[in-house]
Parts: C-alpha cells; sequence; structure tokens
C-alpha cells in the first residue's frame, strides 16, 4: 500500500496505518469518540445486493477488522444486522490478546439500533456467546434467549442516539466506537453532530441503481471534512480515505 496523503510512503501495511490509531486516549466527557467506516462505489452506492461486503477486496476487510482492533465498541443498525448476520467481530485470537496489550477488552461491546427490535435472533452474534451485545430500542417486547450476554435499553418514544452514547460512555466505559452503518443510522449521528473522524474505502466500482447510499434521512447538511490521510492499494485500485469534520 501507498500513502498519498499527507507524506507519500510506500510499502505500508494495515497494521502499519492503524498503529497511529488511539481514540481512546482523549475521548468526550459525555459520549465516546465516534467514528464511521465503510465502503463506498465511485457512484456513492454503500450496498450491493443488499450487503457491503461486495464492494471491497479481501484488503478492505483487513482495513475493517484492523479499526475494529482499535475501539471499544462497534455499532450497527437494525437494516445492516439483517443483511449482514454479524457474529464475532474479533475472530483472531492474536488481534484480541494484541487488544489487550492496549487496555481494551478482547472483544469489543456489539452495539446494535432496532427501533422495533427485529432483528435475526438466529444469527452468529447472539449465537455464540462471545462478548457482549447491548441493543437499543423503542420496543416493549421481550427477546428470545441468548447465548450471548445481552443487555436491552428502552427508549419509548424512539431511540435517543445522544442518550445511547451517553450510557455507553458511562454505564459501559466505551470511549471510541465505530459506527458501521446502515445509512439510516449514519445520517442519524451526523444529525446529533456526534461525529468525529470518517473512514472510507473508495472501490473502482459502479452500482447502478443499487441502495442505499452513504447518508439518509438527514435533510439539507453541509459539513466540511479536513482528509488526515489517503492510501493507494495498488492491487486493487482502491483509495482508503480517512477524515474528520472541521470545527
Amino acid at each position: 500500500m501507498r500513502r498519498l496523503l499527507p507524506e507519500p510512503a510506500t510499502d505500508l501495511s494495515v497494521a502499519d496505518l492503524v498503529e497511529e490509531l488511539r481514540p481512546w486516549e482523549d475521548p468526550p466527557a459525555e459520549r465516546p469518540h465516534v467514528a464511521m467506516n465503510f465502503a463506498l462505489t465511485l457512484d456513492g452506492h454503500s450496498a450491493i445486493g443488499g450487503v457491503s461486503r461486495e464492494i471491497g477486496s479481501a484488503r478492505d476487510t483487513e482495513m475493517l477488522v484492523g479499526l475494529r482492533t482499535r475501539v471499544d465498541a462497534v455499532m450497527i443498525g437494525a437494516g445492516t444486522m439483517r443483511a449482514e448476520r454479524y457474529g464475532r467481530v474479533i475472530r483472531d485470537p492474536d488481534r484480541r490478546a494484541a487488544r489487550e496489550t492496549l487496555g481494551l477488552e478482547p472483544d469489543p461491546l456489539m452495539v446494535v439500533v432496532s427501533g422495533r427490535l427485529d432483528l435475526p435472533w438466529d444469527a452468529p452474534l447472539f449465537t455464540e456467546g462471545f462478548g457482549k451485545v447491548v441493543v437499543f430500542t423503542a420496543a416493549t417486547a421481550e427477546p428470545p434467549p441468548t447465548e450471548t450476554p445481552l443487555e436491552i435499553v428502552r427508549h419509548p418514544a424512539g431511540v435517543d442516539l445522544d442518550a445511547a452514547l451517553e450510557h455507553l460512555r458511562h454505564q459501559h466505559g466505551v470511549r471510541a466506537l465505530m459506527c458501521e452503518g446502515g445509512a439510516l443510522l449514519h445520517g442519524s449521528l451526523h444529525a446529533i453532530e456526534a461525529v468525529d473522524e470518517i473512514f472510507i474505502t473508495h472501490a473502482p466500482k459502479i452500482a447502478g441503481d443499487e441502495r442505499p447510499g452513504l447518508i439518509e434521512g438527514l435533510g439539507p447538511f453541509v459539513r466540511s471534512l479536513e482528509m488526515l490521510w489517503l492510501i493507494f492499494e495498488p492491487a486493487t485500485g482502491e483509495l482508503f480515505a480517512r477524515y474528520r469534520p472541521e470545527t
């Protein structure tokens, strides 16, 4: 991999890139440091055939896993959970051990936002028994029994993301969180100005009429971003960009 910006460099690995990321060191007082990560086609789609894995390459997956090793928690929306059917997010025991040397839990806390609690309860995330899952919901229904420890946090008037982030910060000690989608959840986090960092894999693909795009439900909104790095993968033609909102 080659770094194009800010300082050109060659023969970089994903491990080299993520090593500098320590978002847990200086989080906001009332919520975690929030990063977003997603892959995007040239024409702006974040899914092909309903799933994101059809966009990026194995290198993109490596970057995704590398970013997961640098946060306390991973957040997804219900639609992403239904489409991707998550399991254990850090499967490599060496990576879990490396997290512990940094003072992180071996398994990131998994956070799911589901207004109606309509989740695939037979997915590996709930059946494998690793780590812990927190679900924020407006539903009153009870979930089925799960092998993985599960906490349900109810917001009867609709999931309040400000309150959810505060709960994660103070009740679970989450200092750094990565949101992996979907587009509505991304939009909602931008709407409350709770996005501190954005990682995008720009894939050399066109998806035509596929939906969704990067962000939904935000309405008219403009926020300038500063590029922190731009990395080129010659083998796949992908560009890995890191941004932060300008203040």
